[in-house]
């Protein structure tokens, strides 16, 4: 997914090559899970004509500043990327487009071009984003809902103490809330943790000032490299667990196994031998092991998801059980009847079926044939 630094390296590009420009034309797509509250063709007029006078940014949300409101405003969600035709903008760890494919890709949801032919493209392959057009975007959710932004309002480390102290839920979970830090995603809160040595499970409560103050550093210090280098991972320090911990894959860092598990509702990768579960959450996690019915080990971090973070997991849910494939049909051989899976009934069941009625009608009709010939029968005898 892309954080804070993808975003902001996207925003950058934009400022770089597009400040001062005006809008030509512009193409959005017809795709209402992706814009939203706005047909296509009034969000092209509302753009066509406009200048673009700054690019801003808060978290994960990148918008526009045109000549006059409203302005579109980018939530990258899953798989959003920003791209601007013959300009390097980063290199996505999972990027929608390739440099080979098509121009614009068939993935673009918003597409423009300006006044000295340059062009630029918002895509999103998975359609977790979303592209809204807003007349003020930094006073209306959820960008107004978003706390500080982990780059450019960044907390002390007495104050970042100071809060972790009243969370009592665990710290990637807290991480991951944008109403609490907005940026942190997945990838960066996974960094941080292992760079400060701290469990994504340990209760925010109980870490000492210590290593309150060394997860702020660490935060501090991962999310300015990361946008230092434009968000490209191959400029990454070697040292990052960020390079073993894409597709859950057996790995070692330094010689230390890396382990994988679900905090915060998102798996979360992490060195056992240095990032050490202790107190409550320690206990928890045991009684887990020992009776997996009564205790579940990320209760709190999943009550305690960001609304962004839980919706795109909700959405990923909805992907996989689509792919899943076909319903199955009841114990008695029944198919389905709700209008919503009429398509996807398995075929054996709908010939079985229908198999099953054609027999039912052979069997009814063979009876009323023969209780026909048995009344015949029966008035012949009382004639004779």
């Amino acid at each position: 997914m892309p954080e804070l630094p993808e975003v902001e390296a996207a925003r950058r590009a934009v400022e770089e090559h597009c400040i001062g420009k005006r809008i030509k034309s512009a193409k959005v797509a017809d795709d209402p899970k992706v814009i939203e509250g706005v047909s296509p063709p009034n969000f092209e007029k509302s753009l066509v004509g406009k200048t673009i006078v700054a690019a801003h940014r808060k978290g994960k949300h990148l918008w526009l500043q045109l000549g006059s409101p409203p302005f579109p405003t980018f939530q990258f969600g899953m798989s959003g990327a920003v791209y601007i035709k013959g300009v390097a903008v980063t290199k996505y760890k999972r990027a929608a487009v390739n440099d080979t494919d098509e121009w614009p890709s068939k993935y673009s949801k918003v597409f423009i071009e300006l006044d000295d032919g340059l062009e630029l493209s918002f895509t999103d392959k998975r359609r977790f984003a979303r592209v809204r057009l807003l007349q003020d975007p930094t006073s209306v959710p959820p960008i107004s809902e978003l706390g500080p932004d982990a780059l450019l309002e960044p907390m002390t480390a007495d104050e970042f103490a100071n809060s972790l102290n009243k969370k009592k839920l665990g710290i990637k979970a807290l991480l991951l809330d944008q109403s609490y830090i907005s940026g942190i995603g997945n990838w960066v809160a996974d960094e941080v943790l292992y760079q400060a040595r701290i469990h994504p499970l340990q209760h925010a409560t109980s870490l000492s000032k210590e290593s309150c103050v060394t997860l702020h550093k660490s935060i501090n210090e991962v999310v300015k490299y990361a946008v230092q280098v434009d968000a490209d991972c191959s400029c990454f320090p070697a040292n990052w667990i960020f390079h073993f911990r894409w597709g859950k894959k057996p790995g070692k860092l330094n010689g230390k196994r890396i382990e994988f598990i679900t905090a915060g509702g998102r798996t979360s990768a992490f060195v056992p031998e240095l990032q050490k579960l202790s107190g409550a959450a320690a206990e928890k996690v045991r009684k887990k092991t020992t009776n997996p019915k009564k205790v579940n080990e990320d209760d709190e971090d999943n009550n305690s998801e960001s609304g962004e973070e839980r919706d795109t997991e909700t959405e990923l849910k909805k992907e996989k059980a689509t792919k899943r494939g076909r319903p199955k049909p009841s114990a008695k051989g029944k198919t389905i009847t709700s209008p919503a899976f009429e398509e996807y009934q398995p075929k054996k069941t709908i010939r079985r079926t229908r198999m099953e009625q054609a027999s039912a009608v052979e069997m009814k009709s063979s009876k009323s044939v023969k209780a026909v010939k048995k009344d015949v029968s029966a008035k012949k005898r009382g004639k004779k």
